[in-house]
C-alpha cells in the first residue's frame, strides 16, 4: 500500500495545497449533497400534494360511508410526513452549518498561506542581504 508522506516533513506550502485540495473536495461535496437535499424535499412535497389530492377524491366519493377511519389515517400519515419534513430540514440546516464552517476553514487556510508566503519572501530577502554582507566583507580582507 502506497503511504502518505509524514506532513511534518513537508514543506508548509505542500502540506496547505493538499489541506486546500481536500477543502475543495469537501466544498464540491456539500453543494452535492445540498442539491440532493432539494430534490428529496420536492419530491416529498409533490407526493404530499397527490396523498392530499388523492384523499379529498376518496373522502368526496365516500360521502355516505363513515369516513373517520379513513380521516385518522390521513392525519397519522400526514403527521409522519411532517416529522420526515421537520428532520430534512434538519438536516438541511446542519449541511449549511457545516458548508460555513468549511468556508471559514477554507479561508483560514487562504489567510495562513499568504501569511507564510509574505514571510517565506521577507526571510530570503534577509538572507541575501546577509549573503550580500557576507561576501562584501570577504572581499574587503586582504589575502
Amino acid at each position: 500500500p502506497a503511504e502518505r508522506p509524514d506532513p511534518s516533513r513537508l514543506r508548509p506550502h505542500v502540506v496547505l495545497a493538499q489541506e486546500n485540495t481536500q477543502i475543495r473536495d469537501l466544498q464540491q461535496e456539500n453543494r452535492e449533497l445540498w442539491v440532493s437535499l432539494e430534490e428529496h424535499q420536492d419530491a416529498l412535497e409533490l407526493i404530499m400534494s397527490k396523498y392530499r389530492k388523492q384523499m379529498l377524491q376518496l373522502l368526496e366519493g365516500r360521502k355516505g360511508e363513515d369516513a373517520e377511519p379513513v380521516l385518522k389515517v390521513h392525519q397519522a400519515n400526514s403527521v409522519e410526513i411532517e416529522s420526515q419534513i421537520d428532520r430534512i430540514c434538519e438536516m438541511g440546516e446542519v449541511m449549511r452549518k457545516a458548508v460555513q464552517v468549511d468556508d471559514d476553514q477554507f479561508f483560514k487556510v487562504q489567510e495562513k498561506l499568504a501569511q507564510l508566503e509574505l514571510e517565506n519572501k521577507e526571510l530570503r530577502e534577509l538572507l541575501s542581504i546577509s549573503k550580500e554582507s557576507f561576501e562584501v566583507e570577504r572581499e574587503e580582507l586582504p589575502d
